[in-house]
């Protein structure tokens, strides 16, 4: 596949089998929109990027993935929740829950280790320690899409990890595009997605 061919079928693959809960995808039209908060702020204030992209469109976005999206066997793909699991490019939630368990500690380290061990200034009030635990996700954040990225050239070659990394970048307008109108299926009483709007846009090498 080309770069572009294989961002496809990633995204198809990340919609198909993890968003199918109309709620899961109202919560990532959400999350998105604070994405592009936060990338937009992230020049201009890394802390309050952190803040916005963790505490809003993280929490948001796990939200839907964690309690509202089906585990039991998914009859549209004819796979099993672990088969999922188990093919996932980036982050399941296995690992979703390592990494935002780190993000979770990183509060109670601060403020054993208010210096992180010569890395930060150590903060003198509330707002300081709020700014170095902001900046501190921050680098979390970063830190997490490397790995994975970096993970998956030995795993699925250079090409795929560019790929999921492209992929992880531009979500936030990506999801705005595909999810603006989950809201109004909701309002229908349509609670979960057959993906047939996707599945009937695809090229056939990607349809299953």
């Amino acid at each position: 596949m080309t770069f572009f061919e294989e961002l496809q079928k990633q995204r198809w693959d990340d919609h198909r089998y993890y968003h199918h809960n109309r709620i899961n995808q109202c919560l990532h039209l959400l999350s998105a929109c604070c994405f592009l908060v936060s990338y937009g702020l992230v020049f201009f204030h890394p802390a309050a990027a952190a803040l916005v992209g963790w505490l809003l469109a993280m929490v948001l976005r796990q939200t839907g993935h964690f309690f509202f999206e089906p585990k039991t066997y998914d009859q549209v793909n004819d796979a099993s929740h672990d088969y999922k699991e188990s093919v996932k490019v980036g982050y399941n939630l296995n690992r979703k829950v390592v990494l935002l368990s780190i993000w979770a500690a990183t509060p109670l380290v601060l403020y054993l280790n208010p210096d992180l061990s010569g890395l930060l200034t150590p903060a003198t009030d509330l707002e300081g320690f709020i700014s170095n635990t902001a900046l501190v996700w921050l680098f979390i954040g970063m830190g997490a899409v490397l790995f994975r990225t970096l993970h998956l050239f030995k795993l699925m070659g250079l090409q795929s990890g560019l790929v999921w990394m492209t992929k992880i970048i531009t979500d936030p307008l990506h999801d705005i595009k595909i999810y603006q109108k989950a809201p109004h299926y909701i309002l229908k009483g349509e609670m979960y997605d057959n993906m047939e709007d996707w599945y009937d846009d695809l090229p056939l090498d990607n349809q299953v």
